[in-house]
């Protein structure tokens, strides 16, 4: 294991940026949660298809960012392109243009689109889809050509980490006023970025439908099991000499849930911000797919591993870049293992309910 000690820890600055999600299809198998989580947003995806603008000339262009591995994104796609056939005809041409960061598994997304039974692309000729390995806190399509947006668990990740956690690895439960402070201006930056670009590429009249991590009225983030199982077993693992006191302070999640409030600051002003308003917006408590199961099958172990994946997946892949010799490094497997299984195990010795906050938000840009 890495020598270094805790005298070493001001030496390192936060470099830490999110990473895909877990490769080779993982992410598709052990999604269940933000699939249940998405499908609220999708009746919205529906309506703004019915509402939007279309262009009088040219494909009809879907964006969907944040698509990771493509699983998620099949049921909103399909959804969309089924309304905008009920206004167009089965002849328009409709382009999908998928987006995610470079190193994402576009192997998988495209595997999904061509095998996937509830692919868009078996029941559509006239339906196209491509890819963009970029992030989309820039512009990553031309100005004034998307016609429908959409988002499920994507903007919660931030750009960049704003700084360690001393107490945590993930904010919302640190104690140090100074961590939480920067990670909330990291917040309010990164959503008037994100919107920024976005009102760019939406063609006039455009929509796009957000569903992303939040906070309840209450304030609370949810997830809590998790996240102190993923510490105690980051924790246990420094006690055992595996990881090293500076390999734990590295390792932060940098994902963020937003209030309504926060969700409206842009546009508090006047309503509107980078020629974008605010159609719709509401929090919710998604359902907790994985604490259903384990109330008709009662399987405690099931019901650790359900969770544990759901973290390996999404979050463990991010936490691997704080190892010294990084994610790809020959630590990270053993590490990755070592982390699930003892949240498993923690998780299953005392099965809960998740509190899963969500917020969906309908932007609608600007008519010529």
């Amino acid at each position: 294991m890495p020598s270094a000690g805790l005298g070493e820890m001001k030496d390192f600055a936060p470099d830490v940026r999110p990473v895909p999600m877990e490769g080779h299809g993982a992410y598709n198998r052990s999604s269940i949660v933000q699939a249940a989580g998405s499908m609220a947003a999708v009746a919205h995806f529906e309506q703004a298809a019915q509402v939007a603008d279309l262009p009088s000339s040219g494909p009809i262009v879907i964006a969907d960012y944040g698509c990771s591995q493509g699983g998620n994104s099949l049921a909103p796609m399909e959804a969309g392109i089924r309304t905008l056939r009920g206004r167009v005809g089965p002849d328009q041409e409709i382009s999908v243009i998928h987006t995610d960061l470079p190193d994402n598994d576009f192997q998988a997304l495209f595997r999904t689109l061509d095998t996937d039974k509830r692919s868009y692309l078996r029941h559509d000729a006239a339906t196209f889809a491509s890819a963009v390995g970029r992030s989309f806190y820039g512009q990553i399509l031309p100005s004034g050509c998307v016609t429908l947006g959409w988002s499920s668990w994507a903007v919660q990740w931030l750009s960049r980490l704003p700084g360690f956690i001393p107490d945590q690895v993930q904010v919302a439960f640190s104690r140090d006023p100074v961590t939480r402070a920067a990670f909330a201006a990291q917040a309010a930056e990164d959503w008037r970025t994100f919107l920024t670009h976005r009102g760019r590429e939406l063609r006039p009249g455009g929509r796009l439908v957000v569903l992303t991590m939040a906070l309840t009225e209450a304030g609370e983030f949810g997830y809590g099991p998790i996240l102190e199982a993923i510490y105690a077993t980051l924790r246990r693992l420094v006690d055992e000499g595996w990881l090293s006191p500076v390999e734990l302070h590295r390792m932060a999640i940098p994902t963020v849930g937003r209030s309504l409030a926060d969700i409206g600051a842009p546009f508090a002003a006047s309503g509107r911000f980078a020629g974008l308003s605010v159609e719709h917006v509401e929090l919710f408590l998604s359902e907790d797919t994985i604490w259903q199961m384990f109330q008709s099958d009662c399987d405690a172990h099931a019901f650790g591993a359900r969770w544990a994946a759901f973290s390996r997946a999404s979050v463990l892949p991010t936490l691997a870049q704080a190892l010294e010799d990084g994610r790809d490094g020959p630590r990270a497997v053993q590490f990755v293992a070592m982390v699930e299984a003892g949240m498993a195990a923690a998780l299953a010795a005392a099965p809960q309910p998740m509190v899963i906050p969500l917020a969906t938000v309908v932007l609608a840009k600007d008519p010529s």
